[in-house]
């Protein structure tokens, strides 16, 4: 195989941890309310959390050289600025030529009658029946707010712009946390820790709304337990209230049998009408979001991701208010997922659904990824349920004993790794995947087999010493090699090398970043930049959720993405020569 040459990157990574472009790029933003995409040639798209898509509007574009940064864009003749602590943005330099309000919230939402554009002298205000914007035009360019009603709309108007200015540009200072960086290591640390800072999501009422999963997520807008839990991994030491809140949201969301969906629904008052109405009467969303407020229910990471999210919570902040709080669903959970353990080796078999993280995929049996967070599920109950009842927390401990002592039999390959899924008297998939990493994360196996495992996918995973894999080196495959059974995947994981099927998923490439240094191997330099420089050289604007070279990328701004950020400066001292 011959390796092709590096492509010459579109976005320049500069000293100071900014990104510079002689091309408008696309830069995606997101505040506590205000979100959207900037298209720096002369178009804003405007949605606001809980509400939906608001309105575009197109204006006198600005010229290179552009220079990003975290909600920031400057260029020659003006820029972007994104406020914090209202919903209102400020477009410098900018002369607006159309404002049009949205017809409808999302793509499944009934087209609303286009109300006509009220203009009051340079002001201009689009009305939907979910949200208003106002666009103002001033002298040095135009200023831009939006809510849920008109009130909140004319407050965020009110927002001083000097503050408004002073507030985006202390933002990507925040997002500048390894300063000493070299600029490509720089750069990445400030984008990706900007996707778990902006996850962080507000009300009109100015109350804790969820950790987004991404700034496409907002029609309904939802938070995730899984998604939520790899996002709030850079937030535990940051913003541990808005951990604090989390819980209590996902809290909603657990049943009393210990089922809990992907995430939970989050909605304004008009998106919630809208969706519910949808939901009751649309048959495939009927079928999988089966309560008002779930969204895609019964999924079998869920639960675990809520026990795991208390038990950082507690370890970070000392505080075991939300064990307590939340101990009948603890329970519920624990003894739902023992019910599961059919062959009495402390070991639950999933159904065979697509039901957690690798939602393109129909994985049955022993899910290593799953076995990962029940074990980890288990240590946190064992370590910290004596506080509420010591009986369950003992009888955590002796199952999560009995699973480390059964993983081996169930799952694990002559190679030394751990097989994906399935069963030995049925089938087994028993490629190499990064979401096994779990079991690690988690200490569910000894620190030698957890070295072996991590120097297979070294030789594996990453494409750089990848000869089977036809693209060259271009970043951290998810899994390899493809699925063996092709009624196993559906939609996109179909495909050889796409989405579950051996994309880079950059939350994934920080987990195995963080591992390898966690257990003393080094050479984490290339999961932790290597989808990075791809991002770089395409000229991807942010954090993305996912690529491959064949299909192209996912969203971006994706929250778990901050992953490799979380990695990095939780391990800064081993890092060495990388942030010189």
């Amino acid at each position: 195989m011959s390796t092709p040459q590096a492509k010459p990157e579109v976005l320049t990574p500069l000293a100071d941890g900014q990104l510079r472009s002689t091309t408008p790029l696309l830069i995606p933003f997101m505040a506590p309310r205000l979100q959207g995409d900037c298209h720096p040639e002369g178009k804003i798209e405007l949605s606001l959390w809980g509400a939906g898509k608001l309105a575009n509007l197109t204006f006198k574009g600005w010229s290179a050289p552009f220079i990003y940064a975290p909600n920031r864009v400057e260029a020659h003749g003006g820029g972007l600025y994104v406020a914090q602590s209202a919903p209102a943005l400020f477009l410098k330099g900018a002369t607006l030529r159309t404002f049009i309000p949205a017809r409808r919230c999302a793509w499944w939402g009934s087209a609303a009658k286009r109300e006509p554009v009220e203009r009051q002298d340079s002001r201009r205000i689009a009305r939907t029946g979910w949200g208003v914007v106002i666009a103002e035009q001033r002298s040095d360019g135009i200023f831009v707010a939006a809510g849920a009603t008109i009130e909140e709309a004319q407050a965020a108007l009110d927002l001083d712009q000097a503050q408004l200015m002073a507030e985006a540009n202390a933002y990507v200072e925040r997002c500048d946390a390894m300063p000493e960086a070299d600029p490509l290591m720089r750069s990445m640390i400030s984008q990706s820790l900007h996707a778990a800072l902006s996850s962080i999501r507000q009300d009109e009422r100015g109350a804790f709304a969820g950790l987004a999963a991404g700034q496409a997520y907002s029609a309904p807008a939802r938070t995730y337990y899984r998604d939520g839990y790899w996002t709030l991994q850079a937030l535990l030491d940051r913003e541990p209230e808005a951990v604090r809140a989390q819980i209590d949201l996902l809290a909603r969301g657990v049943q009393q049998n210990g089922e809990a969906p992907s995430g939970v629904i989050l909605t304004g008052p008009g998106q919630a009408e809208e969706w519910e109405s949808v939901r009751r009467t649309h048959p495939r969303i009927k079928e999988e979001h089966l309560r008002p407020g779930d969204w895609w229910s019964d999924h079998f990471d869920s639960p675990l991701f809520f026990i795991l999210t208390i038990g950082d919570y507690v370890r970070t902040t000392g505080d075991s208010s939300p064990l307590s709080q939340y101990w009948d669903k603890v329970v519920a959970i624990f003894n739902r997922y023992c019910s599961f353990d059919e062959a009495g080796n402390g070991l639950p078999m999933k159904p065979r659904h697509d039901r957690d993280w690798a939602d393109n995929v129909y994985r049955h049996g022993y899910v290593a990824y799953d076995l990962g967070l029940w074990i980890g599920a288990l240590d946190v109950i064992a370590q910290h349920g004596g506080l509420v009842e010591p009986s369950v927390a003992s009888e955590a401990a002796a199952v999560a004993k009995k699973a480390r002592a059964s993983l081996d039999a169930a799952l694990l390959q002559p190679s030394g790794t751990y097989a994906d899924y399935g069963t030995k008297a049925d089938f087994v998939e028993d490629h190499l995947t990064l979401d096994s990493l779990t079991l690690l994360r988690f200490q569910a196996v000894a620190p030698e087999r957890a070295r072996a495992v991590l120097t297979r996918m070294q030789e594996t995973l990453e494409s750089r010493n990848n000869s089977e894999q036809p693209y060259g080196d271009w970043g951290v495959l998810c899994a390899f090699p493809p699925f063996k059974r092709p009624k196993d995947t559906r939609e996109k994981s179909y495909f050889a090398y796409r989405y579950h099927n051996g994309s880079d998923w950059p939350y994934l490439s920080g987990l195995y970043a963080e591992q390898r240094l966690a257990y003393g191997l080094g050479d984490a330099d290339y999961p932790l930049l290597r989808w990075w420089k791809t991002c770089l050289e395409n000229g991807w604007m942010g954090a993305v959720e996912y690529f491959s070279p064949p299909w192209g990328r996912g969203s971006l701004l994706q929250g778990w993405s901050s992953m490799p950020a979380f990695a990095a400066l939780a391990y800064k001292d081993k890092l060495g020569a990388t942030i010189c």
